[in-house]
């Protein structure tokens, strides 16, 4: 089968390998499609936590059962899988967080990925297509970061959610945080991204951080209240560090972006408003499962998102073209047809 390898950072490289071996407590599944993201061009660029080279790249996957010892599933079926793997055994696991496991891999990060034809995956990890198209199923875990970080968030009905960064994940966190009631603010420093926040995903307040005075914005959007859930889907240690300053007073600040840094901050800032900090990594299956059920009820349109096409033989010479802001990337999306 054709596979693509990040073999260094910049660089890309087609290979023929053997199809996976069936294996006992697995399933093979042929991709359909891949989409890409923030993980994948950062590993691309070399700025990815948590990696190491050569790698096969690719978490965000649809495709169908071509053998699986699933007696619920059908060889043919339309899947996505969940691409944490998970030991099932440590104390996250046995607490209903295999999204943190001590020893987790997640597929194309810590382990080869889908960017491949024909991809084994633990029979565990998958989830059923319920009749969507591999489009939108390829786009599921993407939003399923969102979805989760807005659960860690407890979002009420009509609170002032801000979500910093208006990538694919931050866009997936406006979704989910309207869905929840949220009052939701964007804020980035493209205005393009801005636009599409706008008007692709109905978000009524937008703030460009370059060009506009933010606290000035919030307060007046907020009524002079500030928002009481910040979700950070940047992964910009400025970004990150200055949103503590927007935070209301008994209000929540959750991480879904990930850099490399030590986050710094005004403890009695923070002490005073009697904060909450917490990180949100990867999703769960009750996130998965959320995401689809709000694609089936149209809350959520998946197809939005999608702004590049490719085939699997023109990922190569077209990736490196997706780093840079000027060419309007949401979600690039790969088919293997």
């Amino acid at each position: 089968m054709k596979t693509l390898v990040c073999t260094t950072p910049g660089h890309f490289e087609y290979q023929d390998t053997l199809q996976p071996e069936i294996q006992p407590g697995t399933s093979l599944i042929r991709i359909r499609r891949i989409g890409i993201c923030g993980t994948d061009l950062h590993a691309f660029e070399g700025t990815q936590p948590f990696f190491n080279y050569p790698r096969i790249l690719g978490h965000e996957l649809a495709g169908e059962i071509v053998n699986t010892d699933r007696t619920d599933f059908s060889v043919g079926e339309a899947v996505t899988f969940i691409p944490y793997f998970n030991c099932q055994k440590c104390v996250a696991c046995r607490n209903g967080k295999p999204n943190c496991c001590t020893t987790l891999k997640v597929s194309g990060v810590h382990i080869d990925g889908g960017m491949v034809e024909y991809l084994s995956v633990p029979s565990y990890s998958l989830v059923h297509g319920d009749g969507l198209s591999f489009d939108e199923l390829a786009l599921v875990e993407p939003l399923a970061i969102g979805a989760h970080g807005v659960r860690r968030a407890r979002v009420r009905e009509g609170e002032n959610v801000l979500v910093v960064g208006a990538g694919p994940i931050g866009l997936g966190t406006m979704e989910f945080a309207r869905i929840a009631g949220g009052n939701v603010i964007a804020l980035d420093i493209n205005d393009a991204r801005l636009a599409f926040c706008r008007d692709k995903i109905g978000v009524q307040h937008t703030v460009n951080a370059l060009t506009e005075p933010v606290l000035e914005r919030l307060a007046e959007i907020t009524n002079g209240e500030m928002p009481t859930v910040i979700i950070d889907a940047t992964g910009s240690l400025r970004a990150i560090n200055t949103a503590f300053t927007y935070l209301a007073h008994g209000g929540s600040y959750v991480l879904v972006g990930l850099q490399k840094g030590d986050i710094t901050f005004s403890h009695p800032e923070f002490h005073k408003r009697e904060a909450t900090l917490m990180s949100s990594r990867n999703a769960t299956r009750e996130d998965f499962e959320h995401v689809i059920k709000n694609m089936k009820n149209g809350q959520v349109d998946p197809k939005t998102y999608i702004t590049h096409r490719v085939t699997f033989g023109e990922v190569k010479d077209t990736f490196e073209s997706w780093l840079d802001p000027a060419n309007g990337v949401i979600k690039a999306m790969v088919s293997l047809d």
